[in-house]
Parts: structure tokens; sequence; C-alpha cells
């Protein structure tokens, strides 16, 4: 069986959807409309802006929903029997199995990019890769900690990335470094994503998904906040507004995707980020990307 998975917000490059743009035409036509859609052109920054530009929220967001979501549906193969998302991943994941219009799924990732952008700027606060800990350890360090501290990303064994305030992920750091870790590393984010500090983004997002048509998806969809699959449009919308402020369960889907038969995982969208990650989950898959 055959899995499409869209990255999140990290994997974002200058010159993103630029070949494509110029070399197939139902794709120009798609990035065009998302220009219209937005009111301004994001093609331009995505394909010849700065990093700068393309590290903001609200700019990052849909630049690498389209990215992905355009790649799947010009260069994808037949259709997937699964999909998945790391974070705004799920938006592109939801579009590819059918739950979610590219204009509706392009609105949405807007109206959530908007909303997390504006809680970022209420509190100083940031995120941090911890490399080289059992989950568990991280977990029981952050007990420890003053302050809001989460894990945000359960990204893969012994990779988990944690999400607070800034003095609290400082003092995390040192202590899982203290602790055993690898690596801690501050992460060049613009807030604290999938942690309690997303609370105010949730009302203003789940009146905008209450407002979209979601539609029974072709296939089954691998939720972030449970790791489990899919295929009720109720269900499907309550978790994209849980997961706001809940950890992404990324290694826990692939795990559970294998299980249910998934051979081969197909990444699109910008960089292999979620290549890397399903290879160290499990090495017997077939592992691929397209951008």
């Amino acid at each position: 069986m055959k899995a499409f998975v869209f990255p999140g917000q990290g994997a974002q490059f200058v010159g993103m959807g630029k070949a494509l743009y110029e070399s197939n035409e139902t794709a120009r036509e798609l990035f065009e409309k998302a220009n219209d859609i937005l009111g301004f052109r994001i093609t331009d920054m995505m394909f010849d802006g700065t990093d700068e530009d393309l590290r903001r929220t609200d700019i990052t967001q849909p630049a690498v929903f389209l990215h992905s979501v355009i790649t799947a549906m010009t260069e994808g193969d037949a259709q997937p029997d699964m999909t998945a998302g790391h974070s705004l991943g799920e938006f592109s994941a939801l579009v590819a199995a059918g739950a979610l219009s590219f204009e509706d799924g392009l609105r949405l990732v807007s109206a959530r990019a908007h909303a997390m952008q504006k809680a970022c700027e209420l509190k100083p606060s940031t995120m941090a890769a911890i490399i080289g800990l059992p989950d568990e350890k991280v977990e029981e360090v952050l007990k420890g900690i003053d302050g809001v501290v989460v894990c945000a990303n359960y990204n893969c064994p012994g990779q988990i990335v944690i999400s607070g305030e800034e003095e609290a992920i400082d003092a995390a750091c040192a202590a899982l470094s203290a602790a055993g870790a690898r690596r801690a590393l501050k992460l060049k984010v613009g807030g604290a994503f999938h942690s309690p500090l997303m609370e105010p983004a949730r009302a203003e997002l789940a009146e905008a998904i209450e407002n979209t048509t979601f539609h029974a998806p072709k296939c089954p969809v691998y939720q972030n906040v449970d790791a489990r699959p899919h295929t009720d449009p109720a269900e499907i919308k309550a978790n994209l507004v849980a997961q706001l402020t809940a950890p992404v369960r990324w290694t826990q889907s692939v795990q559970n995707m294998v299980a249910d038969g998934a051979v081969e995982f197909i990444e699109y969208g910008p960089g292999k980020v979620l290549q890397g990650l399903v290879s160290k989950i499990d090495k017997n898959v077939a592992v691929s990307g397209k951008q």
C-alpha cells in the first residue's frame, strides 16, 4: 500500500515551486488561483523572496501547503491508500485525500497561519529540538521545569521537539543536556507551536473550520493528535482544532500506517525531512519524494 505524506513549517526554501510553475501549465494555473485567493502574489515570495520573508508564519504555511498540494496534484502517482501530514502538512494530506478542496484548504491554512502569528506575538516563545534521549526521559525532565514547556513533535525515536516560553525552553535545554541529550538546539521559529501558548488561536481556527465544507476522504487520513486513521468529517474537523495545542505524534502515525499495510511512503513538497524521519522510524519501507 502507498502512503502520501506532506511536510510542515520549516521545509520551505527560496525558489520552492518555481520549476513546477515554469514547466507545468496546470501547476501554473493553480499557483495563479492561489495568488487571487490570498490577495497578493505569494509566488513572488516563494520563487524570488528572501529567507526572512519565507520564515514569517503567515507566509510559510500557505507557501509550503501550495508547493506540497500542487506537486501532488500534478506529479502524483495515482491515488494514495492513506495520507498523513506533519502539523501544517495535515491540511495538504486532507486535500490529497479529497476531504478538502484546494481552494478551501488554502483559505483554512491562511486563516490558521494568521491566527498562529497573532498568538506568537502575545508572549516570547520558541521551540527546540532534543536529540538522543528516549521520549519518556524528555517527558520526565520537562515535569521539573518551571513555566510552560511541553513535548510538541514526536518526530522519530530519539528526536523530540519541545515548545514553550523562552525562559522555560532555555532551562529545559540545559536540563536535558545534563540528562544526556546529544543536542538541545533552539529552532528559528515564530513561536511555541503545538503548546498551550497557541490557545488564543483556537477559537479563530475553529470558526474557520466550522464554516468550511469537509467531505469524507477517499482514503484514511492519519491525524497528528492521535496518530489514528480518520474518515469521518466531524472527527477530522475536531482533530484539526485540537492539533493547535496538542503534540504532533509523527512517530506513532508512521508506525500505525506501517501496521495497517503501508510499504511505500512518498513525500510531496519542499525538502526531504519526512523521508528521513520515516526511514528512521521503519527501515523496511520504501521512501521517496517529489518536489
